[in-house]
């Protein structure tokens, strides 16, 4: 496979702006949480949206579904959702003898999640072949998830009533767990003044079609990442086992996690090598859902993305700042 072309970079970049923007005129305020978003397009890695309801969770996924050139579908979970609910059924047919597979919403390109901790954990594990290996199994048969594949699933905090706690091997699979917040007062007057008269969602059309996502994502593959750089994720791992306010520190596929959503912080920046910046802005998102905390921790107030920040300043930067210019 070849390396891209600057020239398919810097076309690719101007897409991903566009695409923020149009974003950015619907969902107000959150040009972070935005690009984040689609950080993990870009990785082929899915998101968890936690936050209260009614701060714009679901709209954001509707925004980005609807700027890409794909198929949606939506999942919206209930504690009576079952298995087949996700993934489709295998229908007989009386009058031919014949079994025919309708399948679910999941087998689209982005899939929301609705809700997703309101489901029993029985149901929530169906989608765990789907988030880990882009395929269904139904009634033994086997069905790959048309690609690009990405779910955001919503999830209200975990004290609201009717929720379950999602199992940390779900988590796992999440690239990251975004948190949209409250918007400013500046913000929400902003809001109501574009949803006085029209949705700007129903001026929504797509930026960019589904086979310039699977570019972007084999271009990201090939962002450089110095051996330093490499270094730093390792020894932050590496001190989050040990960690004395953590039960269970940073795996493996959270280390590799980062350095994807570090490649495609880079690239969304313009460049095609990682730097120290890629690596903090990356950080919290994709680690914080990833620790467990002993529970004296929690009963002090410790929060995950405390403890992630306190790893990474741990850990000393300076050795690639002087080698940085090498790089081009």
């Amino acid at each position: 496979m070849s390396i891209p072309s600057m020239n398919n970079h810097d076309i690719h970049v101007e897409l991903l702006d566009r695409m923020t923007s149009r974003v950015g005129k619907v969902i107000v305020g959150k040009e972070t949480e935005i690009r984040l978003v689609l950080m993990s397009m870009l990785c082929g890695g899915h998101v968890l949206l936690e936050d209260v309801p009614g701060v714009g969770k679901t709209m954001l996924v509707r925004v980005i579904a609807a700027c890409m050139g794909g198929s949606f579908g939506r999942v919206q979970f209930t504690y009576d959702l079952m298995p087949a609910d996700i993934t489709g059924t295998t229908v007989y047919h009386a009058h031919n003898g014949h079994f025919e597979f309708r399948q679910g919403p999941i087998l689209s390109n982005v899939v929301l999640a609705d809700e997703i901790n309101r489901a029993s954990p029985r149901t929530q594990s169906a989608l765990l072949e789907a988030m880990e290996e882009k395929k269904v199994t139904v009634d033994g048969t086997t069905y790959s998830l048309p690609r690009p594949f990405l779910l955001l699933a919503t999830q209200n905090p975990l004290q609201f009533e009717g929720t379950y706690r999602l199992p940390e091997a779900q988590l796992d699979r999440f690239l990251m767990r975004i948190s949209l917040g409250y918007p400013s007062p500046e913000e929400e007057l902003e809001l109501l003044t574009r949803m006085q008269w029209s949705h700007p969602l129903e001026q929504i059309k797509p930026v960019v079609m589904v086979e310039e996502i699977e570019a972007m994502q084999r271009e990201v593959k090939h962002v450089f990442v110095d051996e330093s750089m490499k270094q730093v994720l390792v020894e932050v791992a590496n001190i989050s086992r040990c960690h004395p306010r953590l039960q269970l520190g940073i795996s493996p596929r959270g280390t590799m996690a980062w350095m994807l959503a570090s490649q495609a912080a880079a690239y969304m920046n313009g460049r095609m090598y990682v730097t120290p910046d890629d690596i903090k802005e990356t950080a919290v998102p994709v680690l914080s859902h990833r620790i467990v905390l002993h529970s004296h921790s929690g009963f002090e107030g410790v929060t995950g993305e405390e403890i992630v920040k306190q790893l990474l300043s741990q850990v000393s930067l300076s050795v690639y700042r002087s080698r940085k210019g090498s790089r081009s």
